[in-house]
């Protein structure tokens, strides 16, 4: 599994979390995040202690994170992490460069690896709250949760979401909780 895991971050490291992937880039992810999950060691991931902290989001073909409708300037150029906190079913995503956008919400396991997602507030700026309609819902499921730090001292999530898009993150450090 180490080698599928180090394969599949090495696809994506030059594709700047996804930005700049091509098709073909976009359904080589696909193929290698799926070669995963099909191992994925974590079969409850909502239970896992492993699923707590910062996440940093390396690939998503997500256009809405990716920003790709927005000028270059304004898209995210910083990290994004998420941060999960499965005792009290909370997220937080944060943007960081140039906008410091967040956004804040409720999860509802639904199953053992899938939250609705209730999107709370967003955060304009990292400053501006702005409450967020109650349209503002989506689903995750979370198809790979790493069980193993030892190789590169970090471990490795998969999800997807209800738009049928793929996430990638890294939570570097797991032992280390924000």
């Amino acid at each position: 599994m180490a080698e599928k895991k180090e394969e599949l971050l090495e696809a994506i490291a030059p594709l700047k979390r996804g930005l700049v992937a091509s098709e073909a880039d976009r359904e080589r992810i696909d193929k290698l995040a799926s070669q995963l999950e099909r191992l994925n060691p974590t079969k409850q991931p909502l239970a896992s202690p492993n699923l707590n902290g910062q996440w940093e989001l390396l690939y998503t073909t997500s256009e809405s994170i990716l920003g790709t409708s927005k000028p270059a300037f304004l898209r995210p150029s910083g990290p994004i992490y998420q941060i999960i906190d499965a005792n009290t079913l909370t997220a937080r995503n944060k943007e960081t460069a140039p906008l410091f956008n967040q956004v804040s919400a409720e999860l509802i396991p639904v199953s053992k690896s899938k939250v609705k997602v209730q999107f709370k507030e967003f955060k304009i700026l990292g400053l501006i709250p702005v409450k967020a309609p109650e349209s503002a819902v989506g689903d995750l499921d979370i198809t790979f949760l790493d069980t193993d730090d030892s190789a590169n001292g970090s471990l490795l999530r998969i999800s997807r979401g209800n738009k049928s898009n793929l996430f990638i993150l890294r939570m570097q450090n797991p032992n280390v909780k924000p």
